[in-house]
């Protein structure tokens, strides 16, 4: 299959699942052609299905703001029709699908049927999606995809619940590739981070509100006075600055290190005895799947599709948004011994195989082809071209 994918090109999980899907379809033979306004953070190497369309958004005068949406829609255009792409996949309902939906009806005025598939992936629901300014433009985008995914359960019912939607919502889980999350051997690596041999607690986001970075040092600080540890803080984004206050007002800035945007991930992981995630929502938590795949527990929020890969009691704790004294405890709970760390971690990385990219992948494949057997006839003819 020729394959598009639309997606932002960050460091959020929308991204970063968009863009290992495509590699992994192309390693699988497809051919892949990413279409976005910079290249994506994990599409750093050359692969020979591999194809990236940079989106130009110039600025014009008559504009306060560059018309993103109108250049990707063109660009959408001119990479479907000049490349043959077969099918478009959306990552992120606004402004994407809406986007794609105008580069189909554009296209549609050549004959050419272009069928869409939208993944939605969280924020673009629980936060943009419900905002009344977006709510309109949100369900019509995902009602006039040929095909929509979600996350997770929780996500869709969710997005079912908030909207008045008439496609059936597919869930289609996110996933690990297991060539690069694993755990390794740096323990060269954990001596320089825990000298004394600390337990070492980390956390990864964007440092948006919505991820309650300052409980992550609140409850490091809580294991802290009970066990010998350190702190991990990787990302960057606007509640950086709050944590670093608090970080000073606690007198812990000799026990946490903040490393900012970080590339190599997994060798951090990899030093790592827990993750903490206690954000108040989560469509699925990739950052802990991530982390379960090398090994990691995870102390994370009851919330969204987390206990849907934290397993309460067995992979890490699952706690009410807010409880620092439960996660503290927990926490603690884990860390207090080898043989008790050992069996948490034995238990993240046999859940974090359910998620295998090598069981996903699969799963995007057959949705594309039953998506193309009823979008299109197989003489390739307009199935409908009614609004």
């Amino acid at each position: 299959m020729k394959i598009g994918i639309v997606c932002y090109p960050t460091y959020g999980g929308s991204g970063v699942l968009a863009t290992e899907l495509g590699l992994g379809l192309a390693n699988k033979g497809h051919q892949v052609h990413f279409i976005t306004y910079r290249r994506p953070a994990r599409l750093g190497h050359f692969h020979e299905n591999v194809f990236y369309h940079e989106v130009s958004n110039e600025d014009y005068p008559l504009f306060e703001y560059p018309p993103y949406d109108t250049a990707l829609a063109s660009k959408l255009v001119d990479v479907i029709r000049y490349e043959n792409i077969e099918i478009l996949h959306v990552h992120y309902a606004i402004p994407h699908a809406a986007v794609a939906y105008m580069a189909k009806k554009i296209l549609l005025q050549e004959g050419r049927y272009i069928p869409v598939v939208t993944t939605l992936h969280g924020t673009d629901i629980t936060l943009v999606g419900t905002n009344k300014t977006f709510a309109p433009v949100v369900a019509f985008s995902i009602n006039k995809s040929d095909g929509v995914t979600a996350v997770s359960q929780s996500l869709k019912e969710q997005t079912l619940d908030a909207f008045p939607i008439q496609k059936d919502i597919k869930v289609i889980y996110n996933f690990i590739d297991f060539d690069r999350f694993r755990k390794s051997d740096k323990d060269h690596f954990k001596k320089a981070i825990a000298p004394e041999g600390e337990r070492v607690l980390v956390h990864v986001s964007n440092f948006r509100k919505v991820k309650r970075v300052e409980d992550v040092i609140k409850i490091f600080k809580k294991v802290n006075e009970v066990i010998p540890s350190k702190l991990l803080l990787i990302g960057d984004g606007p509640e950086r600055h709050n944590a670093e206050m608090l970080c000073r007002k606690l007198q812990l800035c000799s026990e946490i290190r903040f490393l900012g945007k970080q590339d190599a991930i997994e060798e951090l992981l990899a030093v790592s005895d827990l993750f903490i995630m206690p954000s108040e929502n989560e469509s699925f938590g990739l950052a802990a799947l991530e982390a379960m795949a090398c090994e990691v527990p995870i102390i994370s929020t009851n919330v969204g599709g987390l206990p849907e890969v934290n397993l309460h009691g067995q992979t890490g704790f699952l706690s009410e948004v807010g409880d620092i004294d439960d996660m503290g405890r927990n926490a603690i709970k884990i860390l207090k011994d080898e043989p008790t760390l050992a069996r948490f971690r034995k238990n993240a990385i046999l859940q974090a195989k359910q998620f295998d990219l090598e069981n996903i992948l699969p799963q995007y494949e057959a949705y594309y082809e039953e998506i193309l057997r009823t979008a299109v006839y197989p003489d390739k003819r307009v199935v409908n071209t009614t609004l």
